[in-house]
């Protein structure tokens, strides 16, 4: 019975990690950082340039990754925000992309856990990268 009520549990667990809703005021928000950084949970990243630019090659990288879908944004706009999803259990990892006067600010961070283990930072460089 209790393996039972635990594997249901589990089951209970990745669907709601796959279903759960995005608030978008709380992932899409402004980047105001001025230097790249990693952190537990995930990465930042500052990209000197022309933004127009980067942010119009970052966004046809990004959206070639598997599980990407956007959040909240466009390439007119300036800022996106894209969800993109690990493969077997679905979790969501949330990336914001803002272009500014200098260039363009990525911000890549989990939404479940406490560490990525260096998984937002990996990806963020390997995007980066691709530019």
């Amino acid at each position: 019975m209790w393996i039972w009520i635990i594997g249901t549990l589990i089951i209970g667990l990745m669907i709601y990690i796959r279903v759960a809703p995005s608030d978008v005021s709380r992932w899409h928000v402004p980047l105001s950082f001025e230097e790249s950084t990693t952190e537990i949970g995930g990465a930042r990243r500052v990209i000197a340039g022309d933004p127009n630019t980067i942010i119009a090659r970052l966004d046809t990288i990004i959206r070639a990754e598997p599980r990407t879908t956007v959040l909240m944004g466009s390439v007119s706009d300036g800022w996106i925000t894209y969800i993109v999803r690990t493969k077997w259990m679905g979790f969501p990892d949330y990336v914001t992309v803002q272009s500014k006067s200098d260039g363009v600010r990525i911000h890549s961070r989990l939404r479940f856990g406490r560490s990525d283990i260096g998984v937002n930072a990996a990806r963020l460089d390997r995007w980066i990268t691709g530019l």
